[in-house]
């Protein structure tokens, strides 16, 4: 698999900002052990609600936190106390800063190099996410939200849970700026196309006719970071709002999530403008599944052999490495990249009535 180091995106092994890392509803069923960044984690919803993400292992002994599922404390339902997580071992219990905070068989004061690390976590449009920096800052940007989530008239997604991608997220971002894939892969020509770059968002507005629905379809897309991509899709009478994430798990490995936000026909969304959901999400993921069998297929481009008539490739990988690099470095990053970016021979947005970008949180 190729790595950062392969890809000349700077210093870290992953990168830093705010990713999925679960849906919200897989909490309901209790604590949950995943794996980000290299690591395990251990991931729970507090009795407040609030979902608390850690280090897995208890500094004790090692043992991790949320990976059992035999032990009494476990079946018991005696785990989550508060916001806290007692370890399966020998009930010491952690805080959601990552202390203990009590040791059931020990009166004296809880060991201070017992901590373990605790990351910054949020539920925002039915997702977890966490923000991950290597070097341990607090987050520099908040995560993405849609205004849309919360109103009647829009069906939420349920997220599609695509598994593990065997290649590093460089290849999924280069999406970005790829406007020659979007006829061959997607049925789909683009007929008009710019980037744009705003610090730590990236921007795509693009439109063209759409051979699956037989219509025009104008989207604007952008990235939150490095692991977060919402798009405006409006084709005839339809609206959605999709949602690709893409979080590292190994160096050179991503799980991917898909989803979509429908707008229903009435004020409060009916049966049948889920029923109408089901089908735009239907498509969407088709669409997207197309990018997944090639990124499936295909060898780590490690360098692209960039024509004039291609997307601003190299602009959008320069604009990437900020999260690899140190806040004062990528503030230089984005200074120089900041900005309109156009293709050859391709008409821009505003010469093609794209007007869809009314609301857009950017």
């Amino acid at each position: 698999m190729a790595t950062a180091a392969d890809y000349k995106l700077g210093p870290n092994t992953f990168p830093r900002g705010w990713f999925v890392v679960a849906e919200s509803k897989e909490l309901d069923k209790g604590p949950k052990a995943v794996r980000f960044f290299g690591q395990d984690l251990a991931l729970y919803r507090g009795e407040s609600g609030k979902p608390v993400l850690l280090d897995a292992y208890c500094a004790h002994m090692g043992t991790h936190l949320t990976a059992s599922t035999s032990a009494m404390i476990v079946k018991n339902g005696e785990q989550i106390e508060g916001d806290s997580i007692r370890c399966p071992y020998h009930g010491w219990r952690y805080n959601s800063a990552g202390d203990v905070d009590d040791i059931p068989y020990f009166d004296g004061p809880c060991p201070k190099s017992a901590s373990i690390r605790s990351y910054p976590v949020v539920d925002s449009l039915g997702c977890v996410m966490a923000w991950f920096d290597p070097d341990g800052r607090h987050p520099d940007y908040d995560v993405p939200s849609l205004p849309e989530w919360d109103d009647p008239q829009w069906v939420p997604w349920g997220l599609d849970h695509l598994g593990e991608l065997p290649i590093h997220s460089q290849e999924i971002l280069d999406n970005m700026a790829d406007v020659r894939h979007l006829g061959p892969t997607h049925g789909c020509p683009s007929q008009y196309f710019e980037n744009e770059f705003k610090d730590h968002i990236y921007i795509q507005r693009q439109g063209g006719p759409m051979q699956l629905y037989e219509t025009y379809l104008y989207t604007t897309t952008w990235y939150t970071g490095p692991g977060i991509l919402l798009s405006k899709q409006v084709f005839a009478d339809t609206v959605i709002y999709e949602l690709i994430a893409n979080t590292p798990v190994e160096e050179g490995s991503s799980q991917c999530w898909h989803g979509g936000v429908f707008r229903g026909s009435a004020d409060v969304a009916s049966d049948e403008d889920r029923a109408a959901a089901e089908v735009a999400h239907a498509g969407a993921l088709e669409a997207f599944s197309a990018d997944f069998n090639i990124w499936l297929n295909k060898r780590p481009a490690l360098t692209v052999m960039q024509l004039k008539t291609d997307g601003p490739f190299r602009t959008g990988r320069k604009w990437y490495s900020q999260f690899y690099e140190t806040p004062e470095k990528a503030a230089r990053i984005q200074e120089e990249v900041n900005g309109f970016h156009y293709t050859l021979n391709m008409p821009k947005p505003a010469e093609m009535n794209h007007d869809i970008d009314e609301g857009l949180p950017f």
